[in-house]
């Protein structure tokens, strides 16, 4: 299972370096065109728009560590390890409890989105906001098993507990 972890965040890294390449391109053709050839193209931003949304949510899903993310922790890290296991407890049952909750209404949204499109790409709008619905699975499964991993008695301070059974350089 160990490899199959590990060749799939490196799968979600190579997507999100995709998406910031392409933002970083879009930006540098929109740069060149109205500073040196003084013609602007209006889809340059409209592409750099997505693809930030989509490195965003993506990131947050796939990329980016349990222990990256900004905490609020002032009273977690002044307890005793057992009443930190069970603030991170309850916050992980909060926070898988609340996107699971909501994902009926995201998916109701994203696919009522398919009547629009973009104004200058003409993409329609629900492939563009699909990423959020990937992005609320990605972390209900992610606190979800956090929470299964707090129940079993593994350290809630060992950082993102996918992340650290999975090398990124393996």
């Amino acid at each position: 299972m160990k490899p199959v972890l590990a060749w799939l965040r490196k799968r979600a890294d190579n997507v999100a370096v995709g998406l910031l390449t392409a933002m970083f391109l879009s930006f540098v053709l929109q740069i060149f065109t109205r500073y040196v050839i003084n013609h602007p193209l209006g889809w340059t931003l409209e592409a750099c728009l997505m693809t930030w949304l989509w490195v965003v949510f993506w990131g947050s899903a796939f990329v980016v560590n349990d222990r990256d993310h900004v905490k609020f922790d002032m009273l977690y890290t002044h307890v005793r390890p057992g009443i930190r296991r069970i603030f991170a407890l309850i916050a992980a049952v909060a926070i898988a409890a609340g996107f699971a909750s909501s994902f009926a209404g995201t998916i109701d949204y994203v696919t009522f989105m398919k009547i629009e499109k973009s104004s200058m790409l003409h993409i329609r709008l629900d492939y563009v906001f699909s990423v959020y619905g990937v992005f609320a699975a990605a972390i209900v499964l992610r606190y979800g098993w956090r929470v299964v991993q707090l129940i079993r008695g593994i350290d809630p301070d060992a950082g993102d507990i996918l992340a650290d059974r999975v090398a990124p350089d393996e």
